[in-house]
Formats: structure tokens, C-alpha cells, sequence
């Protein structure tokens, strides 16, 4: 769905009443250079000289209007032109000032909704890791807050309509600020591993059951922010460098999680919590009928003791509080989590 930011509306319409006013000042200047051409006889550019000191009030100094004909065009020149400049300046305070005040009612107003924001995710860090998680999120419907101290990323974030605080991530009133006691899960995507670390240890004494998902820019960072309380440590060179094997080795699996993950492919997995109340518990994935009725697949299962059941048969039973993974269109996959959830 597609819509146009506020903020972005806003500079378009000050953008477009500073044009039309120029060009209301440059309609003046020409048309008095006109006229004093053809009353006094005047080359194009002296008719020009002193139309731009009528309509800016300067004053004649060594060029004036001689005859009684261009005396009176310079009067009316002079109040067309004065009315006109006059109109201008105040316009462009008014649309300043206009625009300083929405600004300012509309970050307080993101400030509000912040604040009411609940199981929500925090992102630490706007960079090419950070930006990529806001965008996907910001596609999935997600509610999430950006944290983010660089001014042209917020700028950028903000013009998008997301929520985002102008904030050091680092700092523990940053973090309140932004809601982590109620939050569901935080990502820290800071570029260095040790505000990272920093982050997910102070996270994790705020909010022992947030679920944290840090980066690790270095390869030996990984245990630090496990012992640190991260759930799940992501390294891009890791991952990188075995994504660019399997494509090496494997092109046709390659290309394959490659089309799974495309946004413009409405395919993908997702993972579907079981509850007490619903009417999987019990059954057997072959009597979920989840593949007929969902057109999706069951591909795991993670019970709730921690075991996880791979490429599961159709005899395995579904139990609550089980986590099943499972691939398919997005719309069939949010049906069958009302049904998990025992919503239908």
C-alpha cells in the first residue's frame, strides 16, 4: 500500500507557494519593464533597471520617468509592486512558521504513539543491516521503533512514516524511552561489536524476556553477546560467504531460498505458534489437513520441550504451545494462524 508521508506533502506545498510568488514578483517586474519601454522610450535595459527599483521601493537615483504618462505608470508600479513583495515576504514567514509548528505537533504526536506502542520491536541502528530489517517489517505490517542518531536517516525513516527517536542506542534512558519493558524483541544492528554488546546487556537487565537478535560484525563477538543475553547472534560474513558457497556449489538450492525470500514473491515461511484452545491440538498433521486446506507444508516442529522434529510425517502429533514452521502463500499462512491461535 502506497501513501504520501506528511512531512513529504508539506515541503511540496511550501515548494509550490514560494514558485507561484516568484513568479508573481518576476510577472510585476517584467510588465513594469515593458510599460516604461513603451511610455519613455527607454532601452529594455533601463526599463528593466528601474522597474527592479519601483517594485523594491530602492528609489530613482540617476534613471526616472520624465513624462507625466510614466510617472503615473511608475505609481501604479510602485503599489502593484510594494503589495506584491510585501505579499511575498509575509507568505514565506507564514509558510516557515507553518511548517515549524506541524513539524513540531507531528513529532509530538509519533512521541504519543510511541509511547502507547506494546509487544512491539525495537531496531538499533538504521545502517545497511538496520534499514533492511525497518523496511521488511514496515512491509510485514509490524510495529516496531527505529533508533537512530545519524540526522540523515532519520530524515530518510521519518519521511517513510515510521517511528523513530533521534537517540543514542547505547544509553539506558534510550532504551525506556523506546518502550523495552514492553517491547517483544529488540535487533541490535550497531556497525561495532561492542555497542552491540553493550546494548544487549542492558536490554536483557530491562526485560528478561525480550527476545534479542544481535549482529556480530567479528566472528569471535558471537559468544560474547550470547553470554551477554542475545537469543541469536547474526553474522552477515558468516551468512554471507555461506550463501555465496551454496551458490557456487548448489546454484539450483541457491536459487531456490533466493525466490522464497524475493519480496515480489508471495511465498514464504513463517512460524505458527499452537495455543491450548485450538482445534489442531491433538491431531495428526494428516488430519490438520493443513496442505489441502492451506495449500501450505509443515516442514518442522518444535515441541514444546525444545525438541524439534524435522520433515515431520503425516503421523506426528500436533500439541499445544508447539511451534510448527511451515511454507506457504502469505495468505493462506495468516488463516492457518487465526486457526492456531484458535481464533476460527
Amino acid at each position: 500500500m502506497s501513501f504520501t508521508p506528511p512531512g513529504l506533502s508539506r515541503i511540496q506545498r511550501m515548494r509550490r507557494r514560494l514558485f507561484n510568488l516568484l513568479l508573481a514578483i518576476a510577472v510585476v517586474i517584467l510588465f513594469g519593464t515593458l510599460g516604461f519601454h513603451l511610455i519613455e522610450g527607454w532601452s529594455p535595459v533601463n526599463s528593466l533597471y528601474v522597474a527592479v527599483q519601483t517594485v523594491t521601493t530602492v528609489g530613482y537615483g540617476d534613471v526616472a520617468p520624465v513624462s507625466a504618462g510614466g510617472r503615473v505608470f511608475a505609481t501604479l508600479l510602485m503599489l502593484a509592486g510594494v503589495g506584491t513583495v510585501l505579499y511575498a515576504l509575509t507568505s514565506t514567514v507564514q509558510s516557515v512558521v507553518e511548517s515549524e509548528i506541524l513539524a513540531t505537533l507531528g513529532m509530538r504526536r509519533r512521541y504519543r504513539e510511541m509511547r502507547q506502542l506494546e509487544n512491539h520491536f525495537i531496531i538499533c541502528g538504521v545502517g545497511r543491516i538496520g534499514s533492511r530489517i525497518t523496511r521488511e517489517m514496515q512491509r510485514a505490517g509490524v510495529r516496531f521503533i527505529a533508533i537512530e542518531k545519524d540526522q540523515q536517516k532519520v530524515a530518510n525513516l521519518t519521511a517513510d512514516g515510521m517511528h523513530v527517536l533521534v537517540r543514542d542506542a547505547t544509553l539506558e534512558e534510550t532504551l525506556l524511552e523506546a518502550g523495552v519493558g514492553r517491547a517483544r524483541g529488540l535487533a541490535a544492528c550497531l556497525p561495532d561489536d561492542a555497542d552491540n554488546l553493550y546494548v544487549v546487556l542492558t536490554a536483557r537487565d530491562l526485560n528478561r524476556n525480550l527476545y534479542i537478535v544481535a549482529r556480530a560484525v567479528e566472528e569471535q563477538a558471537e559468544p560474547k553477546l550470547i553470554r551477554a543475553g542475545a537469543n541469536r547472534v547474526v553474522a552477515p560474513t558468516i551468512i554471507g560467504s555461506h550463501r555465496m558457497a551454496q551458490a557456487l556449489m548448489k546454484p539450483a538450492v541457491a536459487d531456490f531460498m533466493d525466490s522464497i525470500t524475493a519480496e515480489n514473491l508471495d511465498l514464504g515461511f513463517e512460524q505458527v505458534e499452537v495455543a491450548h484452545t485450538s482445534a489442531l491440538v491433538g491431531k495428526k498433521i494428516k488430519e490438520a489437513h493443513i496442505r489441502s486446506k492451506f495449500d501450505a507444508a509443515v516442514v518442522a516442529i518444535r515441541k514444546e520441550s525444545g525438541e524439534v522434529i524435522y520433515h515431520p510425517d503425516g503421523e506426528a502429533v500436533i500439541g499445544a504451545n508447539d511451534l510448527l514452521i511451515v511454507i506457504g502463500r502469505t495468505e493462506s499462512l495468516s488463516k492457518l494462524n487465526q486457526l492456531a491461535r484458535g481464533i476460527v
